[in-house]
This record gives C-alpha cells, structure tokens and sequence, in this order.
C-alpha cells in the first residue's frame, strides 16, 4: 500500500501530475485544491491507493486532512474517487467540515456529480466529521475540538454540541461553559 510519495513533478494538470521517483513516473490524481498548492519542482503528497479489478489508481493530497476528507467520503456507498476529488475541490476541509456540521445541503448540491439524494446521505453518514486541528496553525481549531470532546465525555450528543457551539469562540473553556448554557436549554 503506497501511502505517501515524494519526487520530482514532469508534467501537472489540474487533475493529475506526474512525479518522476528515481526515474519511475507516477501518475497521481489530485484536487484541483492541491493542483493549485504544488508550485515547486520537487513535492511530496500523502496518498490514497486504490486497487480494483479494472484499476489501480494513486490520488494525491497536499494536506492530511484533505486525505482525510477524501479517504472518508469514498467510504460512503455511492461515492466514488471521482465525486471524492469533486469534494475536495470544491471545499476545504475546514469549509466541509462546516457545510457538514451546518447540514447544508445546497452547498453540497454544488459539487459535480452529488445531487440531492447523495448530498443527504453524504450529511447523514458524516455528521461527526471534524477536522484535525493538530495540523493546523489557528488555535481557535483546537480549542473547538477540544470543546467538542469535552461536551461528548459528558454524554452529550454530537448533534447537540454543534448546534450549541455554533457561533461560539474564544478558549476551550469558554467555549465549554457556553456550550453547556446553551444545551440545558435544548
């Protein structure tokens, strides 16, 4: 399983470059988001390796948590690497994250091949998805998941604390206090 590769780019195209390992070239398929991100000659993308009967395709990403985004949408009945990539695309993941926890479903209606059916079930099955905020610079992040967890251990739903944090910054333990203010109310 090749997870991650590191070389030096031959050719790049919005939808997949090239990478030249010690003169074996791979063809990674990347989001238009990473496409945009590769701007060196040498580059290294965490990958996602996906083998089937017919194919065995190698989908690269500049970010951990776009492969994160990626590799958990694709896990989804009815969404392929294809709608995959049109995901990551089209949103961040911190964006997703929030068109997620929001269960907008007209953003999601946006991304080719997703119409309303499938933007349901993609919102459904990924209702707790959070970014990981270890990889990220903004502590405002980290201290949203940390809330997050902290109101969980409580016993608190995942529904629930979204919509009581919504809305809600400043450090984790402001964040926790208004969070619970706002879900005695609920």
């Amino acid at each position: 399983m090749i997870v991650g590769i590191e070389g030096t780019v031959e050719r790049k195209d919005p939808t997949y470059v090239h990478i030249n390992v010690n003169g074996l070239i791979y063809e990674v398929h990347v989001s238009i988001n990473t496409s945009n991100a590769i701007q060196d000659k040498r580059v290294k993308l965490y990958v996602t390796q996906i083998i089937r009967e017919d194919t065995n395709a190698l989908y690269g990403f500049m970010e951990q948590n776009e492969k994160k985004m990626f590799d958990t949408l694709i896990k989804i009945n009815g969404v392929g690497p294809k709608v995959g990539l049109a995901v990551c695309s089209t949103f961040t993941p911190e964006t997703f994250a929030r068109v997620v926890s929001s269960k907008d479903v007209s953003m999601l209606k946006r991304v080719p091949g997703i119409g309303p059916k499938a933007a349901s079930r993609i919102l459904v099955e990924l209702a707790d998805f959070i970014v990981d905020s270890s990889n990220e610079s903004g502590s405002s992040n980290g201290a949203m998941g940390e809330a997050v967890m902290a109101l969980e251990s409580l016993g608190f739903k995942k529904e629930a604390i979204q919509k009581a944090l919504a809305g809600v910054s400043g450090d984790t333990a402001t964040m926790v206090k208004e969070g619970l203010k706002k879900l005695q109310r609920l």
